[in-house]
């Protein structure tokens, strides 16, 4: 969420920034609602003034035995005010909510000015695109042949968008999941967490998926709890509502969850295969830092996340996300695609994104400075690190043969504990 003191001392730089994010202008709303607010305050506030001294001046009278009715009776009118005025306060203050809780964080002053991902900057890329001197098949081909992925049962099951791992298949993700999760873990020092699936209105707004997101979420009624998007939600909110003494920053949390997207708005687009379904794996990143760190910071995420594919040998291309394809939530991001050769497409893997203090507002999350004590809200970043439906279809069409086998990379073997998957396994 904005802070609403800095609205109020430069509206036109707010009124810059969220137009820059496609987002419409609230902010003479806004500020308008808030004066009024500070206007009724104020009054409010001289009214309980009166009635305080008043009511001293009514102790007396009645300690001196003397008539004190008319200066009652006159209190009496002035609370009836005092509660009309605090009523149109908690008026005033939804409405105000109601505008805060859809203004979007406003874009880093490095982030590209544009309006959609055609303007997006390739900043990077790792590795050769690599050659083959015969045929290629696409992931779903190659699935087919070698059994290890069932659509058609997975739809039967629960619809499309479903599949079902099998076989080795079923092995390679979770070798991959395992992988990463020691990647993070060991050589680049996050606590692991394990976090519930099932998460909660309040820690769904405080990352920014509600109020904004969730057609795109499913929701369990009977319980009003949200299946999880991505494990960014519950892992951070598990400071929600917290002060973190500043000597504990920062803090890096990895954790693996399953993700459920009911991606309500992706009609039209390219759903073949894993390139877009409603449950998959990830490996998540995130990090809770002082304010003044949190820039280098998130160039250290995208290095852990782009890490995973180098291990991997996979070639990949960093894209900086321009202002009007950032997220409601993120001030500045990265999106890591892979290249798959048997597509000859590259496919998003990762975005990794800072929310400088957006999030930390929403969710109430603050540290305690050693200087003086005094509390301050926390920098939040996360990247994937990785999703695996599409890092699955690069691998698949990277590492196939001309035999239509795949070879596992060294790196990985001993957590598939098989060096090829064959047609039979």
């Amino acid at each position: 969420m904005l802070d609403i003191k800095k609205i109020r001392q430069d509206p036109e730089y707010f009124k810059r920034g969220l137009k820059t994010k496609n987002s419409g202008d609230k902010i003479d709303e806004l500020l308008e609602l808030d004066e009024q607010r500070r206007s009724i305050i104020s009054q409010s506030d001289e009214l309980k003034g009166l009635r305080n001294r008043v009511s001293s001046e009514i102790a007396r009278l009645k300690k001196a035995k003397e008539d004190a009715s008319g200066k009652i009776s006159e209190m009496k009118q002035v609370g009836e005010k005092i509660k009309a005025f605090d009523d149109r306060i908690k008026i005033v203050d939804e409405q105000i909510h109601a505008i805060m809780i859809t203004l979007p964080n406003l874009p880093h002053k490095s982030v590209k000015i544009g309006f959609s991902e055609k303007d997006n900057e390739t900043v990077k890329e790792w590795g050769e695109k690599p050659q083959y001197d015969y045929p290629l098949k696409d992931h779903l081909d190659l699935a087919e042949r070698l059994d290890i992925l069932d659509f058609h049962r997975g739809a039967k099951i629960s619809g499309s968008g479903f599949p079902v791992y099998k076989k080795a298949g079923a092995r390679l993700e979770r070798a991959l999941i395992n992988f990463m999760l020691d990647l993070h873990t060991q050589e680049h020092n996050y606590q692991e967490i394990f976090p519930p699936f099932l998460t909660s209105r309040d820690s769904a707004f405080g990352t920014g998926q509600l109020p904004k997101l969730e057609e795109d979420m499913y929701l369990d009624n009977a319980d009003d709890l949200f299946l999880i998007p991505t494990a960014e939600v519950p892992v951070t909110n598990l400071h929600r509502d917290e002060i973190i003494p500043e000597s504990q920053l920062p803090i890096h949390y990895a954790a693996y969850s399953a993700c459920f997207r009911r991606e309500a708005g992706s009609y039209g687009k390219d759903t073949r295969g894993l390139s877009r379904v409603h449950q998959f794996n990830k490996v998540e990143m995130v990090r809770f830092v002082h304010p003044e760190t949190s820039y280098q910071a998130h160039e250290e995420l995208l290095q852990d996340a782009e890490d995973v594919l180098q291990a991997l040998n996979l070639h990949y291309r960093v894209v900086s996300l321009c202002t009007g394809d950032l997220s409601f939530a993120a001030a500045k991001c990265y999106d890591i695609e892979i290249w798959a050769p048997g597509s000859q497409k590259y496919f998003e893997v990762s975005s990794v994104s800072n929310f400088e203090d957006f999030q930390a507002r929403r969710a109430n999350i603050r540290y305690r400075r050693n200087s003086d004590g005094k509390v301050d809200f926390v920098h939040t970043l996360n990247g994937s690190g990785v999703a695996t439906p599409r890092l699955m279809i690069a691998f698949l069409e990277t590492y196939q043969t001309d035999e239509g086998t795949i070879t596992i990379p060294e790196i990985l073997q001993p957590y598939t504990g098989f060096k090829q998957i064959k047609s039979q396994i």
